[in-house]
Order: C-alpha cells, then structure tokens, then sequence
C-alpha cells in the first residue's frame, strides 16, 4: 500500500513539472498585445512605426489609442488599461509622472514640432499671416486650448504676438489637432493651426505661416511606460524602439524634431 501511495506521488511529481515545463512554453511564445496611448498628431507616423516595429518583433502587437493629450491624460487617471503614454505636451505627461503613474526610470523628450497657420486649398479670403486672421478670416478652427496641445500653443502665440483679443470671437474649437486639419481642408472654416507634421500629410491645404519661435512653449512630445502595465518587458522593447535609429528616421521623414541626437 505504501509503495502504491508512493507510486502516485512520484506521478502526480511528473505530470505538475510536465505542466510547469509547457506553461513556461506557452509564456515564452505568447502573442502579446500593447496599447500605446497617443497624441492624435501622431497617427500617421506611428501607424507606419507600428508595421516596422512588428516585422522585428511579431510576437508584440501595437495597438493605439489616439486622441488629445488632455483627453487621454484624463482617461488614464481614470483607469483606462495603457501601457505607454506619448503625449504632445509636456504638462499633460507631468502631471501623470507626479501621481506616479508613470515610471521615471522609463520616460524621454522624444521628438519636437512647430505650428502652422493652413488655409484651404481653393481658398480665395487671401490670407497672409498670422495678421491677417483678424480682417480675413470669418471662422477660425483651433483645438481646444485646455485639452489639446495644439489649441495651446495656438492661443499662447496669437496672445503674445497681440492677436488673440481680436480673432477671439472667430474660433472654432475641436477635440483634437486633426478635426482642426479637417474643418480646413473641407472648407467650413477660413484657417486653422495645425502642427507642422499635420499639414505635411495633407495635400488640400497650404501652409501660410510658421509660428516664430518664442512666441510659445516648446513643443516637445515625451513618451513613458505606465507604471499598471500589466506587459513591462513587452513595453520597454517598444518604449526602446522609439528610440531606435529606425524610428527616430520615420518621425524625421513625417517632420518631427530629434530631441536626442
């Protein structure tokens, strides 16, 4: 009785490190799934990133969300399931680093980008200049300054150049810097400022004028891990990508900045 009870026990033995042995397999070859959380002004650039970043590494998939940096900023402090933030403003992405939600050893100033002022195409209002808006323009699309970036800085530098007390009235605010690129590029409104980025892709608007530098605060766009990844090693091999030659040269192409050269 007492060899057959030891019998069992050797088997039971076998068949739990059989199951340890395939469980590690199965880890070790798992298909995993990431999300990046991601400013809208990045979705053509990081889409093309994406195809790359997975012919090198098939077992990892992206899959992004993209919207204004505010409105994604307040989505993880409500929980939303993310691994990487790449914002395109720097106090969005602060203000999660100081509720410790994102992981100081595994975050970097990534790229930059300038804001144009884009008029459509067809337009005939002969608009200029930043100064002209006030006596050309009737409508005037710019994201909404508290949550997207773009609208930021938009209102910053109308300000310190004297312009936005006078073209106040006009705007047009949208939830993100492409509903600006598209009010302008369907016509429903005169203008729009747009990242730079944002109107390299476009083929149905012009750039009239770059915003001078000092006029407002550097754009510069920060990527981090979230600290509740529930895929670390997973992140960090694309949190690294990001700053591979490789990638750094397709965001160079789409007109962004290297900030770490």
């Amino acid at each position: 009785m007492k060899k057959f009870s030891f019998l069992i026990l050797v088997f039971i033995i076998i068949l739990c490190s059989i199951g340890c042995s395939s469980t590690g397999q199965v880890a070790e070859d798992r298909n995993i799934e990431i999300t990046v959380s991601a400013a809208a002004s990045l979705t053509d650039v990081l889409n093309e990133i994406k195809t790359s970043f997975e012919k090198d590494y098939p077992n990892i998939h992206v899959t992004y969300n993209f919207g204004s940096s505010g409105t994604l900023q307040q989505q993880i402090v409500q929980g939303a399931p993310a691994d990487l933030f790449f914002s395109a403003a720097e106090d969005k992405f602060d203000n999660l680093v100081k509720e410790d939600l994102i992981d100081k050893e595994n975050m970097v100033d990534l790229v930059g980008n300038k804001i144009v002022l884009v008029t459509p195409k067809e337009s005939n209002k002969n608009i200029k200049s930043f100064q002209d808006l006030k006596d050309k323009a009737k409508k005037i699309s710019i994201g909404t300054p508290e949550t997207v970036p773009a609208g930021k800085y938009a209102k910053e530098m109308l300000d310190n150049v004297g312009e936005w007390e006078m073209v106040e009235d006009k705007m047009i605010f949208a939830k993100d810097v492409r509903q600006v690129l598209t009010y302008v590029e369907t016509g429903n409104v005169d203008a729009g400022i747009v990242y730079n980025t944002d109107a390299l892709i476009s083929t149905k608007v012009d750039v009239i004028e770059t915003a001078e530098e000092g006029t407002h605060t550097p754009i510069i766009y920060p990527l981090g891990i979230l600290k509740e990844s529930e895929y670390q090693q997973e992140a960090e091999v694309f949190f690294n990508y990001m700053q591979s030659e490789k990638a750094l040269t397709i965001l160079e192409e789409y007109g962004f900045s290297n900030l770490i050269k």
